[in-house]
């Protein structure tokens, strides 16, 4: 059985403004070990990347405040760990690729520095040892010239090319988990696939454990072991990418799955969407966070919160009716209908 790195228990991630208080994150769970892939789906202002910048501390606070849970990596607690043990972790055991390459690359330094300060920092090469780490790390990745490419800045590379550079820069210190927050977010389909090649190849060389956020279901049924649907800072649905994908059991799930353009059908059909906003973080709606959305809700879905219930074995939802025989995916509303 393979290695338990990560355990998400309860986690409360809250925002105090002066609006009201913003439930990013409201009792998340998940638990991830060595060799597999987590994604985590959902619209959004769903709480997907602050779950992420929660477990590695990088929420600032105040405004931010955990309310609750316990993060634990290798049976150590994340939420305990001082500034200097934290700072040790991140980069080192846990990496992570930001959404934005541009915005997370230093404009004013060259890409061989930027590679090479965490392996200074955590590895404790010279400057030497670190700038040829840094080009193979380039090469490790796929872009040509290393060499001279490593002494080039974030603007001289293409939107591609820096999402690689970011892969690298995660994967220098050989960490346990990597966390990618929107990938491959802004690249062409090419690109996207060759990213997404690259990241399993290069997970399968270290045995590491991948958490992928993303909108992109198709990615997350390409390459995802377990999937975590999120709605309104909530797990809605937890299961294997199987379970999920082809067994369903949340409204939500429907509604996420009926809106993916699908190549086995052959009619002209409408894809459809789920109809509705996500709810305000600050004001969200009483009883199931869903219930003003979904086309199933009963006076018990407006009035009482449901609780999340595993169903069979590890998959499970938060859903009133999940797992009542009577109760199975159907149409989201307007599925079927013909141009």
């Amino acid at each position: 059985m393979a290695e338990e790195l990560l355990r998400v228990t309860d986690l409360k991630m809250h925002f105090h403004t002066r609006d009201g208080v913003v439930k990013a994150v409201d009792g998340v769970s998940f638990t991830l070990s060595r060799g597999e892939t987590l994604g985590v789906v959902g619209e959004s202002g769903s709480g997907k990347s602050v779950t992420a910048l929660t477990m590695m501390r990088l929420v600032p606070m105040p405004p931010g405040r955990v309310e609750g849970g316990e993060v634990m990596f290798k049976g150590r607690s994340l939420l305990d760990m001082t500034d200097a043990e934290i700072r040790s972790v991140r980069g080192n055991e846990i990496a992570m690729i930001f959404q934005d390459p541009m915005t997370s690359l230093n404009p004013v330094y060259r890409i061989g520095r930027q590679l090479a300060e965490p392996l200074m920092l955590h590895k404790g090469m010279n400057k030497a040892q670190a700038w040829e780490r840094a080009v193979e790390l380039l090469d490790l990745v796929g872009i040509p010239h290393s060499k001279e490419r490593v002494r080039d800045y974030p603007h001289q590379f293409s939107g591609g090319m820096r999402q690689r550079v970011m892969i690298a820069m995660a994967l220098a210190c050989d960490p346990d988990i990597l966390i990618a927050d929107e990938p491959t977010t802004a690249l062409d389909v090419t690109i996207q696939a060759q990213i997404l090649e690259l990241m399993q190849k290069l997970q399968k060389q270290m045995n590491s454990a991948i958490i992928m956020i993303t909108h992109d279901l198709g990615v997350v049924a390409d390459i995802a072991d377990t999937v975590l649907v999120m709605y309104a800072g909530r797990p809605v649905e937890y299961g294997t990418a199987d379970e999920v994908f082809y067994r369903p059991l949340h409204p939500y799930a429907w509604g996420l799955m009926d809106s993916i353009p699908r190549h086995d059908i052959t009619s002209k059909s409408r894809l459809c969407p789920i109809k509705g906003q996500p709810p305000s973080l600050i004001d969200v709606p009483a009883g199931c966070a869903f219930s003003p959305r979904c086309p199933y809700a009963k006076d018990i879905c407006h009035a009482e919160e449901p609780v999340f219930r595993r169903i069979e074995g590890e998959h499970g939802a938060a859903c009133h009716f999940s797992g009542e025989p009577d109760f199975v995916r159907g149409d989201m509303i307007c599925a079927g209908v013909s141009e």
